[in-house]
C-alpha cells in the first residue's frame, strides 16, 4: 500500500481533525494564551477532548495534579482501546510504543476498518497514526493563529467528531463477518444512557461492555 492510499484512508478523519483543531486553537487564543502551547499540547498530549479540558482547567487555576487526574480520567476509554489492539501490535518493533500513544476514538476506528496486509501492517499503521496527529497539530496551531485576527463562531463544531465516528463505525460493521458485538454495545449504551450518571456513563458503559465481552467471548465469536 503506497501513501497515496494510506492518505485517501486518512481523509475522513482529516475532515473532522482539522476543524474541529481550529476551535481549540480558537478556545486557546480566546484564553490569551499563546499560540505555541496549542502546538506543544498537541504534539504531546494528543487528545482532543484532554485538551479542551485542560484548557477550561487552566482557565479556573487549577492544579497541574487536578489538571492530570481529570485528564486521565477523561481519557480512561483509551485503556479498552488498548487491550483490542494487543494482537494487532504484538509483533511491531519499537514504532508500537507510538502507536499506542496515538490511538485516539477515530484512529482506532480507521485501524479496525482498514483492510491492510499483514506484511505491510506496522508501516500503514505507522503513517495512519502520525498523519492524523498531523491533522491536529495543523488544525489546533492554525485556529491559535487566526484566533486574534478572525472573529469566528465554533458553536456546535464539536460535533463533527461525533458524526465521523458514526461513520468509521458503521463502516466497521460493514466489513467485519461477527455482527453481535455491535448490538450489545448499542443495547449495553442505551441502558447506560438511561440509568448511569452522566458524568459517568461512558466509563461505566465501557466496563459494563468489555465484562459481557470477556464472558461472552466464544459466543460472539461463534455467532451464537
Amino acid at each position: 500500500m503506497n501513501f497515496l492510499a494510506i492518505f485517501k484512508l486518512t481523509i475522513p478523519v482529516m475532515m473532522g481533525y482539522i476543524p474541529l483543531g481550529m476551535a481549540f486553537g480558537l478556545l486557546l487564543s480566546k484564553l490569551l494564551i499563546p499560540w505555541y502551547y496549542a502546538f506543544f499540547m498537541s504534539v504531546f498530549i494528543f487528545a482532543g477532548s484532554g485538551q479542551f479540558l485542560a484548557l477550561t482547567l487552566f482557565a479556573s487555576q487549577a492544579t497541574i495534579l487536578e489538571i492530570g487526574i481529570a485528564t486521565f480520567l477523561l481519557n480512561l476509554r483509551h485503556t479498552f482501546y488498548g487491550l483490542s489492539m494487543i494482537s494487532a501490535f504484538k509483533d511491531f518493533s519499537w514504532k508500537k510504543n507510538y502507536l499506542i500513544f496515538g490511538l485516539t476514538d477515530e484512529t482506532f476506528a480507521l485501524l479496525k476498518t482498514s483492510d491492510v496486509p499483514e506484511a505491510n501492517r506496522e508501516k500503514v499503521y505507522l503513517w495512519i497514526t502520525f498523519l492524523n496527529q498531523c491533522y491536529w497539530i495543523i488544525g489546533s496551531v492554525v485556529g491559535a493563529l487566526l484566533g486574534n485576527v478572525l472573529p469566528f463562531n465554533y458553536e456546535g463544531i464539536e460535533f463533527s467528531l461525533t458524526a465521523l465516528f458514526v461513520v468509521l463505525s458503521i463502516e466497521l460493521y460493514k466489513k467485519n463477518r461477527l455482527h453481535k458485538p455491535f448490538f450489545v454495545a448499542l443495547i449495553i449504551g442505551l441502558f447506560g444512557m438511561i440509568l448511569f450518571p452522566p458524568q459517568k456513563m461512558l466509563i461505566l458503559s465501557l466496563c459494563l461492555a468489555a465484562f459481557v465481552l470477556i464472558v461472552f467471548k466464544r459466543s460472539m465469536e461463534n455467532g451464537k
